[in-house]
C-alpha cells in the first residue's frame, strides 16, 4: 500500500491504495464519489468517465499511481441534487436519463466538449460523445441536453460555467 495525495473536485485527499488500483475504485470506495460507474472495466462503455487534468478519461483504466498531482473532476463536482450545474440541469430538463447508468459519464464527456466548443454542431456533439454508450437509447435526448446546455452557457448570467 502507498499513500496517494489526490485533488478531486477541488478538495485534497490522501488515500492508501495499491499502485495498480483503478482510479474508479478509489473514487467510489475511498472517497464515496459514486457518480462514475463500473460498466465494462475495459474502457469501452464510458460509464466511468471523469476528467483528469481537463481531459476525459475512463477511470477504470487509470491506475491511481498515474494520477500524480493532476486534478480529477467527477460529476459530483459540477453540482448537487439541490443545486445542479447547468449541464446537469439540461440533462434533467431533457429527461436524458432513463436507467441513469451512463449519465454521469455522458455529462462529464459533454462538459469537456463544451469547455472546448461553446457552440458545438450536432456532428461535433455526436463525434465527441461516441466514446460513451447508452444502452437505453436516449441518444437524441442526450444530444438535446448538450445543445440546451451549450445555449445556456453562452448566456451572460451563467458565466460559461457548467
Amino acid at each position: 500500500m502507498t499513500t496517494y495525495r489526490l485533488r478531486v473536485n477541488g478538495a485534497n485527499h490522501a488515500v492508501d491504495a495499491d499502485p495498480d488500483t483503478p482510479l474508479l475504485y478509489v473514487l467510489r470506495n475511498d472517497l464515496g464519489l459514486n457518480g462514475a460507474k463500473f460498466g465494462c472495466g475495459l474502457g469501452q462503455c464510458g460509464a466511468c468517465t471523469v476528467t483528469l487534468a481537463g481531459e476525459s478519461v475512463m477511470s477504470c483504466l487509470v491506475p491511481v499511481s498515474a494520477v500524480g498531482a493532476r486534478p480529477v473532476a467527477t460529476v459530483e463536482g459540477l453540482g448537487s441534487v439541490v443545486r445542479p450545474g447547468v449541464l446537469q440541469q439540461a440533462f434533467i430538463d431533457e429527461q436524458a436519463a432513463q436507467c441513469g447508468y451512463c449519465i454521469a459519464g455522458m455529462v462529464m464527456r459533454a462538459d469537456r466538449l463544451l469547455a472546448r466548443h461553446p457552440a458545438p454542431t450536432d456532428a461535433q456533439i455526436r463525434k465527441h460523445m461516441q466514446a460513451n454508450l447508452c444502452r437505453c437509447g436516449t441518444h437524441m435526448r442526450i444530444l438535446r441536453a448538450v445543445r440546451r446546455a451549450a445555449a445556456a452557457l453562452r448566456m451572460p448570467a451563467n458565466g460559461g460555467k457548467a
